[in-house]
C-alpha cells in the first residue's frame, strides 16, 4: 500500500473517532470505508494495527466487539495533518456520522460481557452506557456460561425495558 494512502486511511479513521463522543466497533468503522470504496478489508485491518501500535487510538474488547477510541495523541496527530483530508472526504464522514451517529451510539451504549470468577462460577457484567457514563450497572453472579450467554445475548433486547422498570420500581409510592 502506498504511504500516501495508509496516511489518509489513519487519518479518515483519526478523523472520524474525533467526531464522536463514544467509541465505535471494528464494524462500524470497516462499514464505512467500504460502503464509500475507500479502501478493503485487509488495508483498515493493517491500519488500525498501526494506530493501536503508534497509540493513537485505543481499544477495549467486549465480548465479540472491539471498541476503539481516539487517544490525546491521535488528536494531537489529527490537528497537525487535518488538512491532508479532503473537503469531499471530510463531507462524506460527516454526512455519514449525521446520518448514523444517533444508531451507532445507541447500538454502543448497550454493553454486556462476562467472565469466569471460579470454577462453574461465572459474573455478568450488564450495562447501559450514557456519554461514556454507566446509566445502570448491573453484576449478577450466575452458575454456568451458558447462563452467562444468556444474560448477555437477553440484555441487548430487553435492557429499556429492565432499566424503565427498575427506575419505575425504586421511585414509585410503595403505600
Amino acid at each position: 500500500m502506498q504511504p500516501e494512502a495508509l496516511m489518509l486511511y489513519k487519518l479518515i479513521i483519526l478523523y472520524i473517532l474525533d467526531k464522536v463522543e463514544f467509541p465505535l466497533t471494528q464494524t462500524q468503522l470497516t462499514n464505512f470505508l467500504l460502503e464509500k470504496e475507500y479502501t478493503n478489508y485487509f488495508n483498515i485491518q493493517q491500519v488500525l494495527s498501526e494506530l493501536l501500535e503508534d497509540k493513537f487510538v485505543s481499544c477495549n474488547i467486549i465480548r465479540n466487539s472491539t471498541y476503539y477510541e481516539i487517544t490525546t495523541l491521535g488528536g494531537e496527530s489529527l490537528s497537525f495533518f487535518y488538512n491532508k483530508i479532503s473537503e469531499p472526504i471530510r463531507m462524506d464522514i460527516d454526512n455519514f456520522l449525521k446520518e448514523n451517529k444517533y444508531s451507532m451510539r445507541e447500538e454502543n451504549s448497550i454493553r454486556a460481557d462476562y467472565y469466569e470468577t471460579k470454577k462453574n462460577e461465572y459474573m455478568v457484567s450488564l450495562k447501559i452506557l450514557e456519554r461514556g457514563n454507566p446509566i445502570i450497572d448491573i453484576g449478577l453472579s450466575v452458575p454456568s456460561e451458558l447462563e452467562a450467554e444468556i444474560l448477555c445475548n437477553n440484555w441487548s433486547k430487553k435492557s429499556s425495558e429492565i432499566y424503565a422498570h427498575i427506575f419505575s420500581s425504586l421511585t414509585g409510592d410503595f403505600d
